[in-house]
């Protein structure tokens, strides 16, 4: 009897980098100041065929940090109630370790050396994101510091569209209004447009790239450490 073929992993594709699609719910714009409310993050893979589809979700209510301003407008838009009990919040800590144990755990397994955020207008969450891991001194973030995938991005060159919802009716995904602004909605939306449009981008790919990659590169520039454990 045969041995089966390994599983595809997705270590080769994004030069060793394991996309991790993020959207935050916070109080503000300010990154510094406003308090993270929710984090939602929808970790990928690779199916047996190669195609990048989304893995695993995972979500925190959080609680916002002593002092952190909440802004009206932003609190109306979100319909976050802080002090709704059932919010089930955790500490920003908490909530970080609580997100970053699987992301790091797939990194490994999908042969990866780090993760990179994956966002519409993606440098916002990841701003939300390195703030809190700041303010509660995590160690060992499993992203990428500064570097990110933003869907506004690639779906303006693709579709023609910058804005989420119109970037999923273009490519002919749902959007339901009713639930926009809830970090699980707006990160697992955002991740099937991504996955689309990459799957839409892998015949380019094959063509200059060629379907065998080599492995991917291990760097030792100190601000692209592999993760630890």
């Amino acid at each position: 009897m045969s041995e089966q073929s390994p599983a595809p992993r997705i270590g080769h594709r994004f030069r060793g980098f394991l996309p991790v699609v993020v959207d935050v719910e916070t109080g503000g714009f300010n990154n510094q100041t406003d308090a993270l409310l929710e984090i939602a993050a929808v970790i990928l893979g690779v199916d047996e065929n190669g195609l990048l589809v989304p893995r695993q979700t995972v979500f925190s209510h959080i609680e916002p940090f002593p002092g952190a301003n909440m802004e009206k407008a932003s609190m109306e838009v979100n319909g976050i109630k802080v002090d709704n009990p059932l919010r089930l919040a955790k500490k920003e800590a908490d909530a970080l370790g609580y997100i970053f144990k699987p992301i790091r755990q797939a990194v490994s397994e999908q042969g990866c050396t780090r993760a990179i955020l994956v966002g519409h207008n993606a440098h916002f969450d990841l701003g939300f994101l390195n703030a809190a891991i700041a303010r509660t001194g995590v160690k060992r973030s499993p992203f990428h510091p500064f570097s990110a995938f933003d869907t506004v991005s690639i779906a303006g060159a693709m579709l023609g569209q910058t804005v989420l919802a119109k970037a999923l009716v273009a490519a002919g995904l749902p959007y339901d209004t009713r639930e926009a602004h809830s970090a699980i909605y707006d990160a697992e939306r955002t991740a099937e447009l991504f996955c689309l449009l990459v799957n839409k981008m892998r015949p380019l790919y094959d063509s200059l790239v060629g379907t065998q990659p080599a492995p991917a590169e291990v760097y030792v520039d100190p601000l692209d450490p592999p993760v630890e454990g």
